[in-house]
Formats: C-alpha cells, sequence, structure tokens
C-alpha cells in the first residue's frame, strides 16, 4: 500500500486516541481483561499486523509505514507483547505463504488478535545448528487416517504458554537428510505432547523442551508439500533472521539506555568508554542502513541478507549489555538472591543471541557461500539416504 511513514503514524495515533481502553496507563494495560480487549480491536483492525496483506487481515503497508505503526504502538504499550514475534513474524507469514484457504481462515485472526500463542517446533537435541539431521518421525497410519509423530524437540520459546506449534517432522527417511521432512501445524493440547520448561542463565523459563509420544496430528494439519518441510522451514528461518535483526533492540539490547546511562554516570568523559560508545553508534546505524537494503530487495545475495544483519545484530546486543554492565559499575553486579541487576541479566541474556535463530558460525557459513562465493563446505552425507547417516 502507497503510505508515507507520516502518514501511517499519523492515522495509528488516531486510532490509539479513539480506541485504546480507558485506564490504559503509560506503562500498559491496567489488567489482562482491558489488554485482550485491545489486542482483538487493534488485531480484527490490522494495526498490530500492518505489514500483512489487507486480504490476509493486515494493512499492506511497506517495511518504513509498518515500522511507523508499531512505534506508535510502543510508545502506548500496545503493541503485541515480544514474545508474539513467533506467531506475528514468522508463524503467520509462513501459512499464507504455504497455508491451504482453509488454514488461514483457522489460524490467522486468532494471531493477529494474539488470541493463539505459537512455538516453532525445529531444533532437536541432536539437530540444532544442522537442523537437517533432525530425527522426530511422522508416519501415515492408514487405518486412523492421521499422522503419528514421536520425537522430541528442545529449545522451543515460549512452548508452555503456546496452543499451537509449527513443527517439523521426517516423513520418508529413504530420501536425502534435506528432503523427506514435512511441516505440520500442530494443537499442543494433543495427547502425548509434553512440555518441559528449561531454566536459564537469568532465572527465566522461557526455553522449553517438547516431548511427542505417538501424537495423532491429523491430514490437514500438513503445511505445504509433503516431503518438501525444508522450503518451509528456510522460508520461516529467512524471516526470523531478518525479523531479529530489524533495529538493536528487536530480539537484543536496545542502545538508547546505553546512551543515556554513559551520559548521567559521566562516563562518557573516559575516552576509552567514548570509543566504545562510536563504535557501537555507528554499528547500530550501518546496521539500520543495511536492514533497510535487506528490506528493499530480500531476494538479494541469493536471500542471504537476513543472515548479515542477523550476524550483526546478535554480536552487537552482546556489546551494547558489556558496555551497559561496565559504565554501571559495581551496582551492576550487586543485587540480591531475589534477581539480578537489569544490567547483569541483559549481560547475562544476550549470551542467547548469537545462539538463537541460528549461530553466528552458520550465518558466517551462510554469509561465505550466498554472499562472498565461497566453496561450499564439503558434507560427506550429501545425498546419502537419511537412515544412512551416521549420527552421534
Amino acid at each position: 500500500m502507497a503510505m508515507t511513514a507520516e502518514r501511517s503514524r499519523a492515522d495509528a495515533e488516531a486510532f490509539v486516541a479513539s480506541h485504546l481502553p480507558a485506564g490504559w496507563t503509560p506503562d500498559g494495560p491496567p489488567d489482562p481483561d482491558t489488554a485482550a480487549e485491545w489486542y482483538a480491536t487493534a488485531g480484527a483492525a490490522g494495526w498490530t499486523v500492518p505489514e500483512w496483506p489487507r486480504d490476509h487481515g493486515g494493512l499492506g503497508l511497506d517495511a518504513p509505514g509498518a515500522s511507523a505503526v508499531h512505534a506508535v504502538l510502543a510508545e502506548h504499550h500496545a503493541d503485541l507483547p515480544v514474545h508474539h514475534f513467533v506467531p506475528v513474524k514468522l508463524i503467520g507469514p509462513a501459512i499464507m505463504a504455504w497455508g491451504t484457504k482453509t488454514q488461514q481462515r483457522r489460524y490467522l485472526p486468532g494471531i493477529a488478535t494474539g488470541a493463539d500463542m505459537w512455538c516453532q517446533l525445529f531444533s532437536e537435541p541432536g539437530a540444532g545448528s544442522d537442523l537437517a539431521s533432525l530425527a522426530t518421525r511422522a508416519l501415515w497410519d492408514d487405518d486412523a487416517g492421521h499422522w503419528v509423530v514421536t520425537g522430541q524437540k528442545v529449545w522451543s520459546s515460549f512452548a508452555d504458554i503456546s496452543g499451537y506449534g509449527m513443527l517439523l517432522a521426517r516423513t520418508d527417511p529413504d530420501r536425502p537428510k534435506n528432503a523427506g521432512i514435512s511441516c505440520f501445524l500442530l494443537d499442543m493440547s494433543s495427547p502425548g505432547v509434553t512440555v518441559r520448561p528449561l531454566r536459564q542463565i537469568t532465572g527465566e523459563q522461557h526455553f522449553c523442551e517438547v516431548f511427542l509420544d505417538r501424537v495423532a496430528v491429523p491430514a490437514d494439519a500438513l503445511l505445504g508439500p509433503r516431503d518438501d518441510g525444508w522450503r518451509v522451514a528456510m522460508s520461516t528461518l529467512a524471516a526470523e533472521r531478518s525479523g531479529l535483526s530489524e533495529e538493536s533492540g528487536a530480539s537484543g539490547v536496545p542502545l538508547a539506555p546505553l546512551l543515556a546511562l554513559a551520559s548521567d554516570t559521566g562516563a562518557w568523559q573516559d575516552g576509552t568508554v567514548r570509543d566504545r560508545l562510536a563504535a557501537v553508534v555507528a554499528t547500530e546505524r550501518a546496521l539500520s542502513l543495511t536492514n533497510l537494503r535487506v528490506q528493499a530487495d530480500p531476494a538479494g545475495s541469493g536471500g542471504a541478507g537476513g543472515s548479515v544483519t542477523k550476524l550483526v545484530q546478535s554480536e552487537l546486543s552482546q556489546q551494547i549489555a558489556e558496555l551497559a554492565y561496565t559504565v554501571a559499575g559495581t551496582r551492576a553486579a550487586l543485587w540480591d538472591a531475589a534477581a539480578p541487576t537489569p544490567w547483569a541479566e541483559e549481560l547475562l541474556d544476550s549470551r542467547r543471541f548469537t545462539i538463537a535463530g541460528g549461530t553466528s558460525e552458520i550465518q558466517r557459513t551462510i554469509i561465505g557461500e550466498r554472499v562472498l562465493g565461497l566453496e561450499r563446505e564439503p558434507d560427506p552425507n550429501r545425498g546419502l539416504p537419511w537412515r544412512e547417516v551416521k549420527r552421534g
């Protein structure tokens, strides 16, 4: 939709002014019911998903326009909570691209209004960076007329509060490991699904492991063609990497609080600190401009632009967290048993950024091969049927 970012911002501000429920504070909703009321209203009108096409419930805005809308909602603490990144940015677009009309009508409205939470069921204990090695099996039961899924997933963010999951499972072990994989839309309340949260270094528990014990999955839960789930997964992961790097605060640590802290404490007067501040500011600006290029031509560099920005964003977020911890000084390290200080929590939490969404090592391999044109890394298992591949 051709509309300037300024016009998008003005329209969003007008909608918020006329529809935000009474009692909404600068810090957000007064209670969960009020929040649900607002998300339902805003989602039904497309404001929570302005980048989605209009025929799928969005506003059809371009990247600058959608960013302007999200900025307005964020200013009022009225955007969907951050954990809805997965359904809004990853699952929803995958269903638009690969789903049937029935699947789109069934699932997209709940994602837009925040009524339905989703998780990704991709990684496994033996298939993280090498996702194509996944061993979760989906067998078709002719008599029952459904798939039977058995296996284990891990590092599934917010699986414990998700009603649905996007699941990768192997449907043909006689094909090479990147083939013979299918994608399913799983009801997490299905018998045989067990979710176990994992405690993180920060003390939080939003990563989970998920056990699948002969879970019955209906035929109409298949997303995309049978045995072609790898292409579905790759389009989803590309969207994840691009989305994670849209700005330094998208999934990482925002830059503005660090700059304010350095000014308030006078730390900016230290030449070494000032040099480090200048470096992160320059990197953040370069990242922002690179994101604009990727958004303008997402297929450029063989579609690997998201890997470039994801790599930079992950490492930049860690640099910001480390510098903020240094600038805060001893008060950052002093906390009671209840919880770490904000600076310590950001420092600890930032460790995950170079792992989540594809490790930095994997991103560098993608960049080397698809952007720089380097020779592909040798794979002795290339072309072998999955069942013949040796696994540790």
